[in-house]
């Protein structure tokens, strides 16, 4: 025994070295990020990248195609003061004439490392759409990504990031990433994209009750301290919703899950989904105000799915493991769709909302696509494959040009599907038993799981044998001009519309600032009475209003929303038109609309069905 351990003795000093090595050749290979957001409140944060080279032509490149961004978004035209240096010397770089998100330079002699510091300008504008950094006086919100510069052509878990923030005195911060003091863990760049960072001076968590799930967590950031305050029963309420996850998807895909809410006036009000973290961002008074909590439950349910449904489970022509590769969108209405269907249903599960306000919901998005002319020359499957154009459209002739519908329309395909699997298994199984299939497996760390058309169909037929692909073809490709109501109509509704008005329209007015008279005129109208949109074949537009134009009066007088609300009910009971004089840029003209019809809102009423089959889908799943 004792010949045989002097003898392993030499085996075991190379074995440790050879760790040694790996260990140093490892952190050699690490990219050192350090962010500089003490100027944040002028919207700027600066970085300084330490990046491993070597002598010889070199490029380096920026994200361009990010995940749950469905686009080649990177927003690189906000990447200024770029400057890269080796051995203290200045390097020249220039910027690829056909990718502008390509650099090239060449490395001198004898160096090992490239310096880059560079500016990231946040938006100035609240009401620009960016998934990137955001910044307040008070508060700021990271994205990696838009500080990062990266050697291409190797996948992101490949490349290892080590990142570290300097912030305004006092400030703290959350994030999915483990942190001491400032400095982040050492992960791969994959996990750095995939995990931002909020901080400011009012930061405050809330544990949320998790049972066995993993360790939830709602991070609040804000602009004041009072705006921090929740409700008594909001960890409870959001643990419910915690447990109908568990029990829907049957396994978690992440070790731990945190919630990031900004509540800010002055940020883009948006949510974008993480694996074990979401990026949400709020108006400030969001929990102090009834309808915008039912605002936040809609938008932290939407996100939560996503880890699911669009993190683990994603389509593999949406992969772009590089940041580079391009992605293909047509499965977004799984992606985006499928989530938009369970982000509420578990909402109203979990009784953050109530069945009255998802059957509003359902009944909005119904009669909003019975009156949209955009369905009868563009399928939806071209609003997934066009997404990437379609974000940034304008919001005027959205009707016309159908905008990213595989949201709001998929709702009523899964819930169509729902009613299928129902009905082919006389009740047996639902749409929860292919979530369990399709998103469930082994509990742990985060882990990616790509699918193809192929193995949706498969799963579904696993479950409920019918002609599922044939199904799909055929509401992908309709040019119907009605939405599908199938799963409506099986559960025992239809839609009905009279003069009160829909909450969940209402809470939407509120929010966007807009009056909408979309099932009676047919027209949306911002608060200074420009048309943001007109439904081509409805009164307005037949009167010759179209989207840009300014309502200036109504019948004579200055217009208010409440001035044309009335005109509407008084049209009920005359015959003559409503009179509106509007401004085309410098010209005035009175178009007369010829609408007696009274204000209408559209509601979901019963049948005379005996069950209830909406309701079974909308209980609580949690014993």
């Amino acid at each position: 025994m004792r010949d045989d351990a002097l003898h392993s003795l030499p085996m075991l000093k190379r074995a440790l070295l050879l760790l040694v090595f790996v260990a140093v050749s490892l952190h050699a290979q690490t990219i050192r990020v350090a962010v500089d957001a003490t100027d944040a409140g002028r919207k700027l944060f600066h970085s300084h990248l330490t990046i491993p080279a070597t002598p010889g032509p070199m490029k380096l490149v920026y994200a361009k195609w990010l995940p749950g961004e469905h686009g080649p978004t990177g927003p690189i035209d906000e990447l200024v003061n770029v400057r890269i240096t080796a051995n203290g010397q200045r390097v020249a770089w220039t910027r690829d004439p056909r990718d502008m998100f390509v650099f090239h330079l060449d490395v001198p002699a004898g160096a090992s490392a490239l310096e880059v510091d560079a500016t990231y300008l946040a938006p100035t504008d609240r009401g620009s759409f960016t998934a990137g950094p955001s910044a307040t006086p008070n508060l700021a919100v990271l994205a990696w990504n838009t500080v990062l510069l990266f050697p291409p052509g190797k996948d992101g878990e490949e490349i290892m990031i080590e990142g570290s923030i300097r912030m305004p005195d006092g400030w703290t911060s959350a994030s999915a990433l483990k942190q001491t003091d400032g400095k982040y863990e050492r992960a791969s760049l994959t996990t750095y994209v995939d995990s931002p960072v909020i901080m400011g001076r009012y930061l405050k968590s809330v544990d949320i009750p998790s049972g066995n799930a993993p360790p939830h967590r709602i991070d609040i950031v804000s602009d004041s301290r009072a705006a921090l305050e929740t409700p008594p029963t909001f960890a409870a309420d959001y643990g419910r919703l915690v447990a109908e996850a568990g029990v829907t998807f049957g396994a978690h895909h992440f070790r731990k899950y945190d919630w990031l809410l900004t509540l800010s006036d002055h940020v883009a009000h948006f949510g974008l989904e993480h694996h074990e973290s979401s990026d949400n961002r709020m108006p400030e008074a969001t929990l102090a105000e009834e309808d915008l909590r039912r605002a936040l439950a809609s938008l932290l349910s939407h996100e939560y799915v996503h880890s699911w449904n669009g993190k683990y489970r994603r389509p593999a022509a949406m992969l772009s493991p590089d940041y580079q590769s391009p992605m293909e969108g047509n499965l977004l209405w799984v992606y985006e769709g499928l989530t938009t269907y369970l982000g509420p249903i578990l909402a109203t599960r979990a009784g953050l909302w109530t069945p009255d306000e998802l059957r509003e919901l359902l009944a909005t998005v119904a009669a909003g696509f019975d009156v949209q002319p955009g369905r009868t020359w563009r399928p939806l499957a071209d609003t997934a494959v066009s997404a990437q154009v379609l974000f940034s459209s304008p919001d005027a002739w959205r009707s016309l040009r159908r905008g990213v519908d595989f949201y709001d329309e998929s709702v009523l395909l899964w819930l169509e599907v729902d009613s299928i699997i129902r009905q082919q298994t006389n009740g047996r199984a639902s749409l929860d038993n292919f979530t369990r299939r399709f998103h469930g497996g082994e509990t742990g760390k985060p882990a990616l799981k790509p699918y193809t058309f192929d193995d949706l169909v498969n799963t579904l037929n696993a479950i409920a044998p019918y002609d599922w692909r044939k199904h799909f073809e055929e509401r992908l490709t309709s040019l119907s001009p009605r939405a599908p109501i199938g799963g409506l109509t099986y559960g025992g509704w239809e839609i009905a519309y009279n003069e009160t008005e829909n909450e969940l329209i209402k809470v939407n007015e509120k929010r966007r600032k807009i009056q909408d008279l979309t099932w009676s005129l047919g027209i949306v109208v911002k608060e200074d009475g420009v048309v943001r949109d007109a439904l081509l074949g409805l009164p307005a537009a037949n009167a010759g209003i179209g989207p840009g134009m300014k309502i200036v009066a109504v019948n004579g007088r200055k217009w208010k929303r409440e001035v044309l609300a009335a005109a509407i009910k008084e049209a009920k009971t005359s015959t003559a038109p409503i009179e509106l004089l509007v401004e085309n840029n410098e010209f005035f003209r009175t178009h007369a609309v010829d609408y007696h019809g009274g204000l209408r809102y559209p509601h979901l009423v019963r049948t005379n069905e005996k069950e209830d089959r909406l309701a079974a889908v909308l209980r609580s799943r949690v014993k």
